[in-house]
Order: structure tokens, then C-alpha cells, then sequence
């Protein structure tokens, strides 16, 4: 069992320095990112033998950059269609950008278009104000008029990260308009960021994005499934899958973006609203990997499909199953399994200061 030294500093994006060809990694604001993470995660994975990846639990698609980047022909997977489409984006493709024509396409009003105002109408005092929602509509129905889907998939990408980078805790899991707006003394947030225009960030968030496409000359692809249902066969599997605390809380990343999720699927969103609560999310059934009562079985149930595959699976120290349980359930298919410990790192929303990240490599 290996611990990494606590005090050692974070330096996520000296990993691309070493290769002028290589685009550093966009920045992410999202819950449990492993971006921070990149030196430990790479340093663990560096010696393993493996070119073929699936990155099964992708998220904000961080780690799936970071193989791409050291030549892996890496698979991202993830259930929800907008990272599935930042992924797109990012992760397969290889030559897209977006030009300034096209950013001028999804910004501007079509004279010939009639725009609904299902945001401005649905989400008043939610999350966003009344000229930000309006905007919103417009851009919503703009993106499906570009014809790449990569550049679709750009479009997306710069719209999400505007839109997280002007929330409070950048989630959309309560109705807390009122957090950026009140006239009071703050100690967290930045307002600076609320009250940037929207067009400013999304076309910030633009040249990001065209900054961080790269041919890494292996291909790389993008999916939108059940971790469990990815066709294909992998050398090396990452599992980074939602966490349950010990007390049984789990993260319910639907509940936290069902904002982006709803955008991507602009049409069928009245239909999917959950008009019970306040923050009017989306409907569906809860994740067996956010249900304390289910999560063993779907670890153990993964864990079988990939049997074949060096297994890497991102968890932290304290949760549901423990750290002796998945080890345990990870022995029973490989023979060869080793936890490694970070140390001292903490998420930004954390309150749990005795909780450690942790990799388990069963080979």
C-alpha cells in the first residue's frame, strides 16, 4: 500500500509540458474532478502495459485528455449526453474549430427563425436572470443549425462552461438566483465571474476549446452508455464512478447538471421536468452508483464485465463500499491487486478532512 506525500505540490499541467504538440487541458469547474489529480493518476498508470483505454466514468473528461495526450487510444464514456458531448469535443476530435462565422451563427437572432422562450418561461428567478435566460433560449436553438457535429459539440462546450462558470458552487442542484444578486458582503464566489455576459465567457470558452484540439495521430472516440454496456474490449478500464459517503449520501450528478442536460435536448425538455421542486429538475430513476444500497452490486457487476482488463478504480478512502470491500471484490477477479493513497488532497466542497483519494490497480 503506497501513500503519496501530502506536502508535495500540485502542478496538474507540467504532464503536457513535455510536448509542444500537445494542447494544455481546459479548465473544469466540475463537482469530483480528478484534474488536480493528473501528475498522481499518470504516475500510477505510466508503467502499466496498456494502449487501449476506456475512461467508463468520464465526467468532466480530464482524465480521458490526459491518455489522449500520452498516445493511448482512449474510449470516454459517460450516461449524460453533455459531457458525453464536451467528450466529442475534446476527446475524438482531432481537427475541428470553431471560426468566428460560426461563433457569430449560434450568437445572432435568425431573421427567418421563430424562437421559443422555454427557459425564459420555465427557470424565471431560478438559476439565471431574465436577459441571461433569454439569451440562453436563442443560443439553445442556434447550436443544432451548425452542420459538424464536432462543431456542434464546441458550441456545447463553451455554452456549459459559461453557464457553470456564473453559478454559485457552479451546480444548479437549488433554486439560489438570489445568491448572486443581493446587494450584501460576501465570502465566497466570484462575482466578478456572475456578472461577466454571457456572449463573454461563451466566446472565452470558445478559444479555449480551439486551443484544445490536437490530432494525437491514435483514435479516440466518444460514447454515451451505461458504464456497464460499453461494447468492445479494453487493455486497461478507469473507473472513477459516482461517491457514497459512509453515511450513505451519494452524489447524484443529474440532480447537480440537469440544467446542461435539459440544453442539450432543447425540444423534449418540458417534457422531462420535475415540476415538484423548486430547482426543477429531471426525471428519471436514481442511479444504482449515488444508492448506497445498490453500489456493492454495481462495483462487483462492472468489475465481472472488465474482467479481462487491468482495473483502475478512483474512489475515496471512507466511502460506500469501503476500501477493504472493493478490494476484496476487485481480488476476486484479479490476482494482482495493489491501493494507492494521494494523501491530504480535499474537494473544494468537502467537509470531510479524514477522507483520502485513492486508485486500486488490479491487474
Amino acid at each position: 500500500m503506497t501513500t503519496r506525500d501530502p506536502n508535495a505540490r500540485d502542478k496538474p499541467l507540467a504532464l503536457f509540458d513535455d510536448d509542444p504538440r500537445f494542447a494544455r487541458p481546459p479548465t473544469t469547474r466540475y463537482q469530483g474532478s480528478k484534474l488536480k489529480l493528473l501528475p498522481w493518476i499518470w504516475e500510477s498508470l505510466r508503467g502499466l502495459k496498456f494502449q487501449t483505454a476506456l475512461d467508463a466514468f468520464g465526467g468532466t473528461g480530464c482524465v480521458s485528455y490526459m491518455l489522449k495526450c500520452k498516445g493511448k487510444a482512449v474510449t470516454y464514456n459517460d450516461y449524460l449526453k453533455f459531457n458525453y458531448l464536451i467528450a466529442l469535443a475534446l476527446i475524438e476530435n482531432a481537427n475541428t474549430r470553431l471560426s468566428q462565422t460560426d461563433v457569430h451563427s449560434v450568437l445572432g437572432k435568425k431573421p427567418d427563425f421563430k424562437y421559443g422562450d422555454f427557459i425564459a418561461r420555465t427557470f424565471a428567478n431560478v438559476f439565471f436572470t431574465e436577459e441571461e435566460n433569454s439569451w440562453l433560449d436563442v443560443v439553445c436553438q442556434n447550436v443544432p443549425f451548425l452542420d459538424d457535429p464536432f462543431q456542434r459539440a464546441m458550441a456545447y462546450y463553451a455554452l456549459f462552461q459559461s453557464c457553470i462558470i456564473k453559478r454559485p458552487y457552479n451546480l444548479f442542484h437549488r433554486k439560489n438566483l438570489c445568491m448572486r444578486t443581493s446587494d450584501v458582503k460576501r465570502s465566497f464566489g466570484n462575482k466578478a465571474a456572475w456578472d461577466t455576459p454571457f456572449e463573454t465567457h461563451f466566446r472565452k470558452f470558445v478559444d479555449e476549446a480551439n486551443r484544445a484540439v490536437f490530432d494525437s495521430g491514435v483514435p479516440c472516440k466518444a460514447v454515451c452508455h451505461d458504464a456497464i454496456e460499453v461494447s468492445g474490449r479494453y487493455d486497461l478500464v478507469y473507473i472513477d464512478p459516482p461517491y457514497v459517503s459512509k453515511k450513505g449520501i451519494g452524489v447524484d450528478y443529474l440532480d447537480f447538471y440537469h440544467f446542461l442536460e435539459g440544453m442539450v435536448d432543447y425540444a423534449s425538455w418540458p417534457g422531462r421536468l420535475n415540476r415538484r421542486k423548486r430547482h426543477l429538475p429531471l426525471t428519471g430513476e436514481r442511479s444504482p452508483w449515488s444508492d448506497p444500497r445498490r453500489t456493492c452490486d454495481a462495483f462487483s457487476r462492472l468489475f465481472e464485465r472488465y474482467a479481462d482488463s487491468i482495473l483502475v478504480v478512483s474512489y475515496r478512502s471512507d466511502g460506500i463500499p469501503s476500501e477493504h470491500e472493493l478490494a476484496a471484490m476487485l481480488r476476486r477477479v484479479k490476482g494482482n491487486v495493489r491501493v494507492l493513497h494521494y494523501g491530504g488532497y480535499k474537494y473544494a466542497l468537502s467537509k470531510n478532512g479524514a477522507s483520502r483519494e485513492m486508485l486500486l490497480i488490479g491487474r
